[in-house]
């Protein structure tokens, strides 16, 4: 099975476990709690009045942890290198492979910098919409590829379309991942009011 790896657990890299995990992918967060979310209260995001931002971010890991993504709260990536079928990355726990990594890790670019991703005049990693790297199949998303305009909801968005760019090369065509109505309960498992 094709295996996932996300790099920091704030809204990137959740909206990012969100959208592989929900789509069949083997998804595994290392988050070490060091989002920002927790020094935020959200006026601004879309569809949410007012929330606590670590209230939000429980709100995430919970929603994650229903698609049977695999949390490692509280373990740090060290290190990620490119191998032949993919990435190694480096924790206190030991070694983990993935065909996929997808760093969102705020502004902190050390381990884009070590696997050698490329950055632009401004020190941030150069990505595109799809938020990849020039290392083939490693993301950055969030503060990691923008000059100080860092937004949950921004960071969000670089997750679901670097998942979504992970999706389309997997299924070999353009992935939407669109639900409608009728499909609701079987996605969410009873999860959404009725």
């Amino acid at each position: 099975m094709t295996t996932v790896t996300i790099v920091g657990g704030g809204p990137a890299g959740l909206s990012a476990a969100l959208f592989v995990a929900k789509n069949g992918l083997e998804t595994t967060v290392y988050d070490t709690d060091g989002t920002w979310m927790h020094k935020a209260h959200l006026f601004n995001y879309p569809g949410i009045g007012s929330i606590d931002g670590s209230v939000f971010v429980e709100n995430l890991r919970d929603q994650v942890d229903s698609f049977g993504v695999d949390r490692k709260q509280g373990v740090e990536v060290t290190d990620v290198t490119q191998t032949d079928g993919g990435f190694t990355l480096e924790t206190a726990d030991g070694e983990a492979t993935a065909d996929y990594v997808v760093l969102a890790t705020g502004a902190n670019r050390d381990l884009a910098e070590s696997l050698g991703c490329a950055f632009t005049d401004d020190d941030v990693v150069d990505v595109g919409v799809t938020m990849e790297t020039s290392v083939e199949n490693a993301y950055a998303t969030g503060a990691m590829g923008r000059i100080e305009e860092w937004q949950a909801v921004i960071s969000a968005g670089d997750g679901a379309a670097a998942a979504l760019n992970i999706l389309s090369k997997e299924k070999g065509e353009h992935y939407h991942d669109f639900d409608v109505p009728a499909d609701a309960d079987r996605v969410f498992g009873g999860l959404v009011d009725e």
